[in-house]
């Protein structure tokens, strides 16, 4: 089984051919979306970090942003800033070209005659990446080439008794194929850590496990807080789910049953092969925008409450183990798993049908989320990590 990608001068596969407009900060941000209006084969987002951010907050936002124009999905980059930021156009560049060749600009607002300037200039240079862009086939590569993020969000009693389950056995599937899956969440590991580091592959990776919940409890007894004072959320109680470690005991079912190989921390770049994890908030877009960054193609994505939400570089194929969110929310899903419920569909079975759906979008076939341009980020803040 094989699935057809573009090689990037770095020598990683994409499964999009995507024009990355980054802006550097909010303040570029709608300069940037006027210029992918303009021009179809681009993408962008609005950026609410980049300035005011304490020194670990910048560092995450450069992660981000360094890891967005790194994927694999995207062909080229053109960074936009605005000249007073701490995350300047000049060192967003730099960082960029520490992780990959591929083609990159940089524009200044300040330095290009305004908006006007700059969406004429990035524009030119927009349409040109976008015709190179074109030129390039797509070639056929093995499964071992892709690497696949999983997230939850909105989850109910649903997604740990189906969803969890069936994409456990899509990465299963997966992994057997030489492909990677990420495991996200760190919050919802906590009273499930010990299970995660029975599977890790060597005692170091089940000390890194411990170590970022340790680091997340920690963090929090310096705020005097506490997780579950907020984790469940609501719409989780709602669902039928009463404590957090129920939350996490149905949460990592998505890893299915296979070694943990490595453990990342939050937007770092994915190398190894197999099931790893990635130290990531709770927070479903933020999640999601590590592990883009970190060199995820496609991400996974269940909920049991329903969500809409996609990411700009990466397609998201949503999962409900909940008939009702299936059939009300049907525009936003993309498979199915109530069947494991409601006709005692085997989660083995269902997850082969979803593993065949990754791959067919891996293929080009278009998620709802993406078709509904949906491109949301979150760039996780310490301030607001759990």
């Amino acid at each position: 089984m094989k699935f057809s990608g573009y090689k990037r001068p770095d020598g990683k596969i994409g499964i999009r051919n995507y024009v990355l407009i980054l802006p550097t900060c909010n303040c570029s941000s709608e300069t940037c979306r006027m210029v992918a209006d303009m021009i179809d084969g681009t993408v962008t987002f609005t950026n609410q970090n980049g300035c005011s951010q304490t020194q670990d907050d910048v560092q995450y936002t450069i992660d981000i942003l360094s890891g967005f124009a790194a994927n694999p999905n995207v062909y080229g980059t053109i960074i936009i800033g605005n000249g007073c930021e701490v995350c300047g156009a000049e060192r967003i560049y730099d960082n960029i070209r520490k992780r990959t060749n591929k083609p990159l600009h940089k524009l200044v607002i300040q330095e290009c005659g305004g908006t006007e300037g700059t969406v004429k200039k990035a524009s030119e240079l927009a349409r040109k990446l976008v015709q190179e862009s074109s030129l390039l086939h797509s070639e056929l590569y093995d499964l071992s080439h892709l690497i696949v993020g999983t997230e939850c969000g909105g989850s109910d009693a649903t997604s740990g008794i189906a969803a969890n389950p069936c994409v456990g056995r899509m990465s299963d599937r997966l992994v057997e194929k030489g492909g990677t899956v990420i495991l996200s969440e760190t919050t919802e590991f906590m009273g499930a850590e010990r299970i995660l580091a029975e599977r890790a592959v060597n005692e170091k990776v089940a000390a890194r496990i411990f170590e970022i919940t340790e680091r997340y409890e920690n963090y929090l007894k310096n705020l005097n807080t506490d997780l579950r004072g907020t984790n469940p959320a609501p719409g989780n109680k709602k669902g039928g789910i009463t404590t957090l470690e129920e939350k996490s005991l149905g949460c990592i079912y998505k890893g299915g049953s296979t070694k943990i190989q490595a453990v990342y921390e939050y937007a770092e770049e994915v190398t190894e092969h197999g099931l790893v994890i990635m130290d990531t908030p709770g927070a479903d877009s933020a999640s999601l925008c590590g592990m883009a960054a970190g060199g995820a193609q496609i991400a996974v994505f269940t909920t049991g409450r329903g969500t809409p939400i996609g990411n700009p570089v990466i397609p998201v194929i949503k999962v409900t183990g909940n008939q009702e969110t299936y059939k009300k929310m049907h525009c936003n899903m993309d498979f199915d798993a109530s069947p494991i419920i409601t006709d005692n569909i085997s989660a083995a079975d269902n997850g082969d049908e979803l593993f065949e759906l990754v791959v067919k979008v891996a293929n080009g076939y278009k998620t709802q989320a993406e078709i509904f341009k949906m491109r949301e980020v979150g760039i996780a803040r310490l301030c607001n990590y759990v």
